[in-house]
């Protein structure tokens, strides 16, 4: 088959260039996008007079008739016609003769292909949005049924000071919400159309770029042709976004297999995610956090990929950018695959109160309170740190909790201390004291709940 740049060539690609070079057993996934974007190409050719009205016209109906048969799964991808650009213009051609071929006017497959991406990227942030918001709204729910519960918090895994357990979730609210707004921000880069730089310098046609654009919601057109047909930092920072929730998501995964383990016994997933051993019938494994765990690191090789791809190429647009949509595609299919399985195993995840609790016994979690309670008495922090340390060595010396210390074995500490220390020391005072903004105190705790409430409230997607 004699390509449609095939002009000036003599000799017919190898089969095995067709394969190599060939990406529309992949972009084939911008159809859609590509249709759309040629809708809108045609209908401003025709309002521009670059080509006959009626020819505008043909030419968008037949383009309205692939796009059906591509919904309905009736299309079946040629690899000889390359990519996704030069299939839908060889269907056309077949929906509506010869005129089919004027709708190449004024643009190339580099500002093409831009475009395209573009429209794919601007969807895929818009459903990940949407299943966000799902997330927020499981770890808000979850949050304030367990804004009461009490659970040891750690720092370097070691038990530190209590926190309530609403508190520990809304802190991935904190993250995940930062991961949305990343999101929503890169729409204000991704919304800007390049159609029109052509190949790299432009056109000489009257084109009206604006009216593209504005026919795809977009915000306004790229300022540099050069730019236009070469950039994509928008793909870059979208997988950069993408594997920054895979992060989140793995850090929270990370926890929950922890935390579902014998040791720590916090949490129990649900049968419906969770499986066995072959050989062990004892045996509950949390496999589908361990493989959101495990799938983090394959979103961030598609983020060096991308990164790779572009770091050396000289502008303006060059064959290796072809090496992006497989990268783009599985970032976008992997995060939407993970969240989709990891809001209802969250949702169904039964929780040990009373384990959480208890595991707040011990450890010395409230020994910072002592600590705080000498200087709240006059003496300097670092003196302060230091008694309660020496008082600390003489429980772990005579398997005691501070809490269990007598009044005597107190003041051999420090005279400072009185028969109030007692109440200090409670695991629901250590809590509740924190009261600071943002901190873990019941009442901080539920202003925290309020204000994300009200901000999910205000999500539109």
């Amino acid at each position: 088959m004699k390509k449609a740049w095939g002009g000036r060539f003599e000799k017919e690609t190898a089969s095995l260039m067709d394969d190599f070079h060939s990406s529309i057993h992949f972009d084939c996934r911008l159809a859609e996008e590509d249709i759309r974007g040629s809708i809108a190409h045609a209908t401003m050719l025709g309002d521009a007079e670059i080509i006959p009205k009626s020819e505008s016209e043909t030419i968008i109906i037949g383009l309205k008739r692939i796009l059906e048969k591509v919904k309905a799964g009736q299309i079946v991808w040629d690899q000889t016609a390359e990519d996704i650009h030069m299939n839908v213009e060889k269907l056309l051609i077949q929906e509506i003769g010869e005129v089919g071929k004027k709708l190449h006017t004024a643009r190339s497959r580099n500002d093409q292909v831009a475009l395209d991406t573009k429209l794919y990227l601007r969807a895929e942030i818009l459903e990940l949005q949407k299943i966000l918001k799902g997330l927020f709204e499981v770890i808000l729910k979850i949050a304030t049924r367990e804004k009461g519960t009490i659970m040891p918090g750690y720092t370097h895994l070691q038990r530190a000071q209590p926190i309530l357990f609403g508190h520990h979730l809304m802190a991935y609210f904190e993250m995940f919400r930062r991961d949305f707004e990343r999101f929503e921000d890169s729409l204000k880069r991704v919304t800007v159309s390049p159609l029109g730089s052509g190949a790299l310098a432009g056109t000489g046609f009257p084109i009206n770029r604006g009216q593209v654009a504005a026919a795809l919601d977009f915000s306004g057109v790229t300022a540099n042709s050069l730019d236009g047909v070469s950039d994509r930092d928008f793909v870059a920072e979208f997988i950069f976004n993408t594997a920054l929730i895979m992060m989140h998501l793995s850090r929270f995964c990370e926890e929950l297999v922890l935390w579902s383990s014998m040791e720590f016994s916090f949490v129990e997933m649900d049968d419906a995610y969770s499986t066995g051993s072959s050989i062990m019938p004892q045996k509950k494994n949390p496999d589908v956090a361990e493989l959101i765990r495990g799938k983090t690191g394959r979103v961030y090789g598609d983020l060096i990929t991308i990164l790779t791809v572009m770091k050396g190429l000289p502008l303006a647009y060059n064959k290796d950018m072809q090496e992006d949509k497989e990268a783009l595609f599985d970032a976008s299919d992997t995060l939407k695959g993970c969240l989709t399985i990891f809001i209802p195993m969250l949702d169904t995840m039964a929780i040990n109160r009373e384990r959480m609790l208890e595991a707040t016994k011990d450890g010395f979690l409230n020994a910072t309170d002592l600590a705080d309670y000498l200087v709240g008495k006059g003496l300097p922090f670092r003196t302060a740190h230091g008694v309660v340390g020496k008082l600390v060595k003489h429980c772990l010396d005579n398997h005691k909790r501070l809490e269990d210390l007598s009044m005597e074995e107190f003041r051999a500490g420090s005279a400072l201390i009185s028969e109030d220390i007692y109440e200090i020391l409670k695991i629901e005072n250590v809590v509740q004291v924190r009261n600071s903004s943002g901190g873990t105190s019941f009442d901080q705790v539920k202003l925290e709940l309020e204000r994300a409430g009200k901000w999910l409230e205000l999500i539109s997607v």
